[in-house]
């Protein structure tokens, strides 16, 4: 059981609106401008809606406890729209950090801005162009949630706490992506034993919190959540998003490209420095560690080499590992559910969302 399609679909139109209202203020500022915020609004289509299904089942979670018949307001609505812009201004920044080309099967928002500098015959070059628009678009995006959620907020009751839950998500990303990067040559200064512990704290940053956690306790919160329920949702949330984002990184590895909407094995292309790669090394020897290392973060990987490391990782036992680790994540969030003070029918969403999380293949 998932959040109603009607719930879904009163985001997504929130979001639309939002949009639109946001295209009609450029119209009198030229065709760049107008091209611009179009851009923002293409890097919001498509998607999952994963961060806006969890914001809204952390609101029926307290809401329905007290009144099972509760509908949520704008306020929720509105905050869950916030969430999938904020997301992807993340995707923005996130694919301009690793060169990637495509996302979601289309061309990253960076090689869409290069596109448009090459068709429009602009003087310079079209690859600087579209990385210096892509980290203001991103910028955009940021600044569209933040407007998004305070419209949404106006007249709730519960604004402060959402408010509090919204600037601490915004804060641990953005430390969390710096600390993503700095994994990809910091991970030298520190002992093999200790490479998965560092990965598994920039998941706990850039990922677990901000895609499953905080989008809960933002519902729950304007809800009128107490500690208790909050807890419980946190208890939850948290061990779910390190189970996110490892079958993420599983699926970086392994996934199928046309299902992924990404090449297969670009995190190997990216060089990043997730738990499946730090189990991996763990079980090489010196001069197996050399050689992957040597391959790990290069571009140019065709797809033989790909193949070959993919095949590497896997004989390693790395993947079993993970997997394993992503169902000891999942059951101690399953656990947190347990005689919690939330609504049953809203926990059993949570459970179903737990499922969609965890055993997906994109």
């Amino acid at each position: 059981m998932t959040p109603s399609p009607d719930a879904i679909a009163a985001v997504s139109q929130r979001l639309a609106r939002f949009v639109e209202a946001r295209e009609g203020e450029w119209v009198g500022s030229g065709p760049e401008a107008v091209a611009f915020v179009r851009a923002g609004a293409s890097a919001l289509s498509g998607g999952k809606r994963l961060r806006a299904r969890f914001c809204l089942a952390g609101w029926r979670a307290v809401a329905e406890a007290d009144d099972p018949a509760a509908v949520p307001g704008d306020d929720v609505t509105a905050a869950a729209a916030a969430l999938e812009v904020f997301h992807a201004a993340a995707l923005v920044h996130d694919d301009l950090i690793d060169n990637s080309d495509t996302r979601r099967g289309r061309p990253a928002a960076h090689r869409a801005l290069e596109a448009h500098h090459a068709r429009s015959t602009w003087a310079g070059s079209a690859e600087a162009f579209g990385r210096s628009s892509a980290i203001l678009l991103g910028d955009l995006l940021v600044a569209w949630s933040d407007d998004l959620l305070e419209d949404g907020l106006r007249t709730a009751p519960c604004a402060p706490a959402a408010r509090e839950v919204y600037a601490l998500m915004r804060r641990e990303v953005t430390v969390g992506q710096f600390l993503d990067i700095a994994e990809e040559a910091a991970f030298i200064t520190a002992p093999d034993g200790e490479h998965a512990g560092r990965a598994l704290r920039v998941a706990s940053l850039k990922s677990a919190r901000y895609s499953i956690q905080h989008p809960l306790l933002l519902g729950a919160a304007l809800a009128g959540a107490d500690a208790a329920q909050s807890g419980a949702l946190s208890a939850f949330g948290h061990p779910l998003g390190l189970a996110f984002q490892l079958r993420d990184d599983v699926l970086g590895v392994f996934g199928d490209s046309a299902v992924t909407g990404k090449p297969s094995g670009d995190d190997l292309r990216e060089g990043k420095r997730t738990v499946l790669v730090a189990y991996a090394r763990e079980r090489m020897d010196d001069a197996a560690r050399h050689r992957f290392d040597a391959q790990l973060g290069d571009p140019t990987l065709d797809a033989a080499q790909i193949a070959s490391l993919q095949e590497t990782i896997a004989g390693t036992g790395a993947l079993e590992r993970v997997e394993a680790l992503i169902d000891a994540y999942a059951d101690e969030a399953d656990e947190a559910l347990r005689d919690a003070a939330l609504a049953p029918a809203a926990v059993e969403t949570l459970r179903g969302l737990a499922q969609d999380a965890t055993a997906r293949t994109a």
